[in-house]
């Protein structure tokens, strides 16, 4: 029996989400408390890996917010708070690349080496 693209979206199966769920997923503290959500999740196409979860913070009716790619290594599902968690102080997002629409180019493998190493977690695709 085929299933709807409709059905997919409003399941989850085991282990398995679909992108379209956790796309306005709540990101988390550690304590906690919500500091963004997710707008997108990027994927590596040759290898299927989701390479980074976009979390956009801030802003008014979608003005004026920013969008931090993170490493989807960095994010752990929390099932009781419905939440995505990041172990990150509030300062390391300070300082933290951003992604600029039209400016930043995510094929470019230095800006993603520079988003990875500043996290301190190994790139992706290595």
């Amino acid at each position: 029996m085929a299933t709807s693209n409709e059905t997919l979206k409003q399941k989850e199966v085991g282990r398995l989400i679909s992108a379209d769920k956790v796309q306005g997923t709540p990101v988390s503290n550690a304590a906690g408390e919500r500091i963004g959500a997710i707008e997108n999740v990027m994927i590596d196409k040759p290898s299927g890996r989701v390479a980074y979860a976009v979390m956009s913070f801030g802003g008014v009716l979608g003005f004026g917010k920013s969008r931090y790619p993170l490493p989807w290594d960095l994010l752990e599902f929390d099932p009781t708070l419905d939440s995505y968690v990041v172990d990150l102080d509030p300062d390391v997002l300070e300082g933290a690349p951003i992604y600029e629409e039209g400016r930043t180019n995510w094929a470019d493998e230095a800006w993603g080496r520079r988003v990875y190493d500043y996290y301190k977690v190994p790139p992706y695709w290595i």
